[in-house]
């Protein structure tokens, strides 16, 4: 059994995201301190390949991961993600197949990472955490969302206007060509829509 104390300081951290939407009895402390492990990645560095299947959900603690599919062998930006938030390739993680999502690091990235093994165990022995799963993790289908909303928009201005609003805390430390990606123009129109404004 751990003592309050004992926990390491970034596990305190996370404990706190955690009691934003449940409480946390000492028994759940003790068992997401077990089941949560920190890993970091480096820039440019590869979190999942769409090859296998995703195991693994990852919450930013610092930094950014991209969301991206490639086509005609160009990498395609879905989504980006940031401190914060749960990230995985939601239909391979849920369904336990290969899906079409690479993910990858922008930054240096801190997160904790949870195999959805360990996932299940806590949603069965801890009906908290099923309460939890609906207020927090559906961050990556509320991207899912904008990504579809941002298609609606008509001229390469308008889906810029939007992305701005949806990523107005993280646009800054995003790379122009991955922008360009996300909102399926040309760096060169990209940069010309950024000085008219």
């Amino acid at each position: 059994m751990y003592m309050a104390s004992d926990y390491h300081p970034e596990m305190r951290k996370i404990f706190t995201h955690f009691e934003q939407y449940i409480k946390l009895s000492e028994e759940l402390r003790n068992e997401l301190s077990a089941r949560l492990e920190l890993l970091t990645f480096k820039k440019g560095q590869m979190v999942h390949d769409a090859n296998v299947v995703c195991t693994k959900s990852y919450f930013i603690q610092n930094g950014i991961f991209r969301t991206y599919f490639i086509k005609d062998g160009k990498e395609v930006t879905e989504f980006f993600s940031a401190e914060g938030e749960w990230v995985n390739s939601p239909r391979s993680f849920m369904q336990r197949k290969i899906d079409i999502y690479y993910i990858d690091a922008i930054e240096h990235t801190s997160t904790f990472c949870i195999q959805v093994n360990n996932l299940m165990y806590l949603f069965n022995h801890f009906p908290e955490m099923e309460r939890y799963a609906r207020l927090s993790m559906g961050t990556i289908f509320g991207h899912l969302l904008e990504r579809i909303t941002s298609m609606r928009f008509t001229t390469a201005k308008e889906k810029y206007e939007h992305f701005l609003q949806v990523y107005s805390d993280i646009h800054f430390r995003l790379p122009l060509g991955m922008i360009a990606s996300y909102l399926g123009i040309t760096q060169e129109t990209l940069s010309r829509i950024r000085g008219e404004r």
